[in-house]
């Protein structure tokens, strides 16, 4: 099993949630968070005055699936999430060496 962690645009979740269902990809966590990377924030006028925005607000996707729908799922959130432009965000996919469905005690990929 993989876990893919995204870090996305916020007006990109409604595309990237429907681009993985099309895929019969369903189950994510989804939390709002703030970070930079590359892009270092950004700056803002208020009133006249210039202010920095150090912690740029993003989606944050974490979706655990087996290993053969892990290219599914990358292309979905890519082709969905892509705009071209600094900030789109990024993935991370790690392993996950189990999983248990609590309601059940089913395990592994039985468990998603």
């Amino acid at each position: 099993m993989k876990r893919v962690q995204a870090y996305i645009r916020l007006n990109k979740l409604e595309p990237v949630k429907d681009a993985l269902a099309s895929r019969g990809i369903l189950g994510m966590s989804v939390l709002e968070t703030r970070g930079f990377g590359r892009q270092q924030g950004q700056t803002s006028t208020f009133r006249g005055s210039t202010y920095a925005l150090n912690l740029v607000p993003k989606v944050k996707l974490d979706i655990v699936i087996p290993d053969d729908q892990l290219n599914d799922c990358l292309e979905a959130i890519i082709s969905a999430a892509q705009t071209g432009e600094l900030g789109d965000g990024k993935i991370f996919v790690s392993e996950v060496t189990d999983a248990i469905r609590i309601r059940t005690g089913e395990r592994g990929p039985d468990a998603l």
